[in-house]
């Protein structure tokens, strides 16, 4: 299985979820809810690309998350 990570394919989606969630927890009440509900959709992109993939989507998207974290 080839696992490494590709610049590209849901790559900005994964990058604007989080800057989002990075975002929303510096702003309270209602607003915070529907920015956090915003970034988790953004996400929807690389998981159904991990999942047509036939990849665990949720471990892609977990080390997706860490790289992300790291640069950003």
């Amino acid at each position: 299985q080839n696992d490494s990570v590709v610049a590209g394919g849901g790559a900005i989606e994964m990058e604007l979820s989080r800057f989002l969630r990075d975002y929303s927890r510096t702003i309270p009440g209602k607003q915070q809810l529907l920015i956090g509900a915003y970034a988790k959709a953004l996400e929807i992109i690389p998981r159904q690309l991990c999942d047509n993939a036939g990849f665990d989507a949720t471990n892609v998207l977990n080390k997706l998350r860490a790289k992300h974290a790291q640069v950003g």
